[in-house]
């Protein structure tokens, strides 16, 4: 097959993005695939565009990318883009797409995650793994996540959404989480204890381009996180962070955290969350694979903290781990990705 990777853009989780193209785009291509890789904000800057020479040379627009402790720079990013502007998708990447068979969307946060770019795609006919646009903005914003999950009786903490920092000192129950809306890879989340944290860490939420926040409960527990293939729930990994809670810098940072999986828990709790999974993702509407997290209370009680329509491929994220307990590679888990994402696209209309 021709597959474009997609990575890059210009959320808060670039360098994540990146880290997971450059894998992605590597094992296709030990499948046997003709691979391009590309930054889908700076896409392919040259004024001749063969498409045809860019997969059979297996093109990729970088083969290294270092994802460090803070979020990078997207300012200068943007200066480094030819044409100077702010349009999301960069030279040449629909043209480059169309010829492709599939695009792998290996996009994280903003645009590359919460429906535009998959709207994008839908209305030029072009073929992409993972969540619709629907789904993906559904599970993008963590306010309408929780209304959605409540609706479909769905565990997740009380929390409250806030529209500016005056509305959010009506919060008064500590300790509690405080998140950017649409932010993921933990980016801007933080647990407060007293009041005095509280306002700080709201201040930091809404500091990265958010119109609104959410904040809620803290729940006390395990935490987890459950991957799905196609509705199918993988084996659930624990996340036992060094210190802290489960943020940026513990994520993508190699020793930061013990993952554990399979996670050492009962036949009743492994049942309890990967129902509480496949609930989740059957109730946002999403499609394809995705990942869902968890905290799993003392008395068995699993609660939703957020889904992921395009869970992280970088060397120390949860779905690749999740899939190689039950023996699937990480090639195959990537071209399995596909075939499921494919399919959708072989339903016939009503």
């Amino acid at each position: 097959m021709r597959i474009v990777v997609l990575a890059g853009g210009t959320s808060t989780e670039r360098d994540v993005s990146i880290s997971s193209g450059i894998l992605v785009a590597d094992a296709l291509r030990k499948k046997g695939h003709e691979v391009v890789l590309l930054d889908v904000f700076k896409g392919y800057e040259c004024d001749i565009c063969d498409v045809y020479a860019l997969f059979k040379q297996n093109y990729s627009f970088t083969d290294s990318v270092e994802v460090g402790e803070t979020i990078s720079d997207i300012s200068d990013i943007k200066e480094q883009r030819r044409d100077k502007s702010d349009r999301y998708l960069g030279e040449n990447i629909i043209d480059i797409c169309s010829y492709a068979d599939i695009t792998f969307l290996a996009l994280h946060g903003g645009a590359g995650e919460n429906g535009q770019i998959q709207a994008t795609l839908d209305l030029l006919g072009l073929k992409y793994t993972g969540s619709g646009y629907l789904g993906s903005a559904l599970a993008m914003n963590k306010g309408i996540t929780k209304s959605v999950l409540v609706q479909n009786h769905v565990l997740t903490a009380d929390g409250e959404i806030y529209k500016t920092v005056e509305d959010a000192k009506q919060w008064s129950a500590f300790p509690c989480v405080v998140k950017p809306c649409s932010g993921g890879s933990s980016v801007g989340i933080s647990v407060v204890r007293n009041p005095e944290e509280y306002l700080e860490s709201v201040r930091e939420a809404f500091s990265y381009g958010e119109d609104e926040i959410v904040v809620e409960e803290y729940i006390r527990g395990r935490e987890f996180s459950v991957g799905l293939l196609g509705g199918r729930a993988l084996p659930p990994i624990e996340i036992i962070p060094n210190a802290g809670f489960y943020d940026y810098k513990t994520k993508y940072q190699a020793g930061a955290a013990i993952e554990v999986c399979p996670a050492a828990i009962t036949e009743e709790q492994d049942k309890t969350l990967r129902e509480a999974a496949v609930a989740t993702y059957n109730a946002l509407h999403l499609e394809s694979y995705a990942r869902v997290d968890f905290i799993l209370t003392e008395d068995g009680k699993a609660y939703c903290l957020e889904a992921n329509t395009l869970p992280g491929m970088t060397p120390t994220s949860l779905i690749p781990q999740e899939a190689a307990v039950e023996g699937i590679t990480y090639p195959d888990l990537c071209e399995q990705i596909i075939e499921i994402s494919m399919k959708k696209y072989a339903r016939k209309p009503y």
